[in-house]
């Protein structure tokens, strides 16, 4: 197997993994970046972005990201192809990485910016109108359904608080709850019911959503008793959680309850010394792409100053971030 040192390798290709490149490559750092399956991250399940600062008219999510890679590669960052399928952080550094399964690095510090995915329900018209009406962020999504009718999915806090965040925006908002009550903490639940476009639909579940070249038309909602109803909408919002893709590094790493990599207090430092986590993979709050973008350049700050004071190669202590 071919084996490849690194001084800083970044582990995920979305505004958090390639802000670290940027903030890498002008350190210096000679950052290698591997993309993973979905180059560009979870943004790219979006089409226009409105909300990211130094884009006044808007963007598309591709263009930002293309946007983001060159200046990183402006400033030395290498983008490759490829996924990470296995590491090893508990030997010590130089922290050994496999690429793809067949590629081995030798790394001295790592960045994970792997992100979260939201979860969706599997249904096949669900994956066709990704983009084009379905949305697994109300927040980022929100402004184009103004003065328009949109689904919500779930039954818990995040469910209600996006229903109450699109209710300013749109005309009506349904909230689809699979069981004959909401999850949600009573105060939220308060609220959605003082909310007078909120309605409710209480015990449905999604058969099928509805659309054409367009996009969403509407959902097709079924009860456990088989009878069905048919709601027009133009936005169809999943919030029924995310879940952190932390792949090879979830069991390396110290994680929340959740699943995501815990971090040190207003650092992105990781269980293991060497190791960085930024954005989505450590962040199940805001889920933001300045957010994320904002975390990685924290963790490429956090990686050069721990390269002044450890130099190249030695132990990378575990600790507890419980401590």
């Amino acid at each position: 197997m071919e084996t490849e040192k690194v001084r800083c390798l970044i582990v995920g290709s979305g505004p958090a993994g390639y802000t670290a490149a940027l903030y890498a490559g002008r350190a210096n750092l000679s950052p290698v970046l591997y993309e993973g399956i979905t180059p560009g991250g979870q943004l790219m399940t979006t089409t226009e972005v409105e909300n990211f600062p130094g884009y006044p008219d808007g963007v598309s999510s591709f263009q930002l990201m293309e946007d983001l890679r060159k200046q990183a590669e402006r400033f030395g960052a290498e983008v490759r192809r490829g996924v990470v399928t296995a590491a090893d952080l508990k030997n010590g550094r130089p922290f050994r990485v496999t690429i793809d399964g067949k590629q081995e690095l030798l790394a001295e510090t790592i960045i994970v910016a792997t992100g979260a995915s939201a979860r969706y329900l599997g249904l096949p018209s669900e994956s066709r109108f990704m983009g084009m009406g379905v949305s697994g962020c109300a927040t980022c999504d929100g402004f184009f359904y103004r003065r328009k009718k949109v689904a919500v999915v779930g039954g818990g806090d995040t469910a209600c608080e996006d229903a109450i965040y699109l209710s300013a925006l749109a005309e009506k908002v349904y909230l689809i709850v699979r069981k004959n009550y909401l999850r949600a903490s009573q105060i939220l639940q308060q609220r959605v019911r003082e909310v007078a476009n909120i309605e409710v639909l209480f015990e449905y579940n999604t058969k099928e959503v509805l659309g054409d070249e367009n996009g969403v038309t509407g959902a097709l909602l079924e009860k456990a008793d088989g009878s069905e109803r048919t709601i027009a909408i133009d936005g169809f919002f999943l919030a029924i959680g995310h879940h952190p893709n932390t792949g090879p590094f979830a069991d390396q790493l110290e994680l929340t309850d959740e699943g995501y990599i815990k971090t040190w207090p207003d650092t992105t430092e990781t269980s293991v010394r060497g190791v960085f986590a930024a954005g989505d993979i450590q962040d199940p709050c805001y889920r933001q792409a300045i957010v994320a973008a904002g975390s990685g350049c924290m963790a490429a700050l956090d990686c050069e100053r721990f390269l002044m004071t450890h130099g190249e190669s030695g132990g990378a202590l575990a600790c507890s971030l419980n401590q």
